[in-house]
């Protein structure tokens, strides 16, 4: 009789035909790049936050009595804020620490012996930036923004210090209009002033009124309240001076009660607490919205520059994998200590430029958009540069 085998039979797993078939030469690289991007990710997130939060919170907690929980919890809700800076930095890191070794292990050599060329071996690290940049952005837009937020309030809250959820003096607001004699130029429309605000009314108001020719008016008020239902201002204790072309005073007029259309502007920028790192785009959008009734021409670049910044951060990643990946693969023998040196100077230089164009962008020697974006162009020039380079 023969015998029968008793060796179990296992069943080879088979990819789905709608899975994405990956090189293995793909998944070498990726599982390469993985450690060193972690390791990036926990090593400048933990000098980050060393730097701009922990020493902060341990002199709350020596000098102001923040207790140890809560620095703990304002600690994590940290986090995120620094996570997302090194995303770019740890990519950076990761594809010239890869590359640099597959380079000096001669392991470069022998795909290219094969006829693998050097911008498919580069693929990978492409991918993980792109991959990487998607999560930047879902950080910047659904995490950071409120986590900075929370550990602010949570803060105040501690130190008994609260920030109001209103701004509570001196409330400014511009308005502007085509002027009469050039459609191309703006003059000043209307100019409200109040001294202080509860929340709910304003105190010490005055308003300046040029919306119609040849008649400007000047009220001053006690105070004022916005009537949601009516969508008017109602104005107490006041005097409404109406001022001829000449300067002279045509009329005046006394009141306890006075509705006035005017616009609800004053009323939202006085609401509105959050700074540019606790507002996602949307937010930041609509404060910008609000901004440009004022008028303030260096408020307004200020918000337009923090805007596109939110959409040009995620793709310093792109331009960091392209950088390390395309120095990492010259001929060299490098160690990692030397890659991480050599990123060191490379993320300086970069966010050096980037803060020098963010200067250039607030005095109006650049535009908005390019005190943004001007960095990562540059940057992603030198990458494609040192790619086409390094492909010879």
């Amino acid at each position: 009789m023969a015998a029968t085998s008793s060796t179990p039979h296992f069943s080879r797993w088979r990819q789905p035909s709608w899975w994405p078939r990956i090189a293995i030469m793909d998944r070498y690289i990726a599982k390469e790049l993985a450690l060193p991007f972690l390791f990036g990710v926990g090593a400048f997130s933990s000098i980050g936050i060393s730097i701009g939060a922990l020493f902060e919170l341990i002199r709350r907690i020596t000098e102001s009595g923040l207790s140890i929980t809560l620095a703990a919890q304002i600690f994590l809700l940290k986090l995120p804020e620094f996570i997302v800076l090194a995303f770019p930095m740890s990519t950076l890191l990761a594809t010239m620490m890869t590359y640099s070794r597959l380079s000096s292990d001669s392991e470069l050599t022998a795909l290219q012996g094969v006829g693998v060329s050097i911008r498919r071996i580069i693929a990978p690290a492409v991918v993980l930036s792109l991959l990487v940049t998607g999560l930047t952005f879902v950080f910047n837009e659904l995490i950071t923004p409120a986590a900075n937020y929370r550990a602010a309030i949570t803060l105040e809250q501690a130190l008994n210090s609260e920030r109001p959820p209103f701004q509570e003096r001196n409330i400014f607001y511009q308005e502007f209009q085509p002027a009469t004699d050039d459609p191309d130029a703006q003059e000043l429309k209307r100019q409200f002033y109040a001294r202080r605000f509860d929340g709910t009314t304003m105190y010490g108001l005055t308003i300046l009124d040029f919306s119609q020719e040849g008649l400007n008016q000047v009220v001053s008020a006690e105070s004022a309240t916005w009537d949601m239902s009516k969508n008017t201002w109602t104005f107490y204790n006041g005097t409404i001076y109406v001022v001829a072309p000449d300067g002279s005073y045509r009329n005046i007029v006394t009141f306890e009660t006075q509705e006035l259309q005017l616009p609800r502007t004053p009323f939202d920028l006085a609401s509105r607490t959050k700074n540019d790192t606790e507002m996602n785009i949307a937010e930041a959008t609509r404060q910008l919205d609000l901004v440009r009734q004022g008028g303030d021409e260096k408020l307004i670049r200020r918000w337009e520059i923090r805007i596109q910044q939110k959409y040009a951060l995620p793709f310093v990643c792109v331009v960091f994998g392209l950088v390390g990946s395309s120095i990492g693969v010259l001929p060299q023998r490098t160690s990692r200590a030397t890659s991480f040196g050599i990123s060191i100077v490379i993320i300086f230089g970069y966010y050096l430029l980037s803060f020098i164009t963010n200067a250039m962008g607030e005095v109006g020697l650049l535009s908005p958009f390019m005190a943004a974006w001007l960095p990562t162009f540059l940057g992603l020039g030198i990458g494609l540069y040192l790619l086409v380079r390094a492909s010879r």
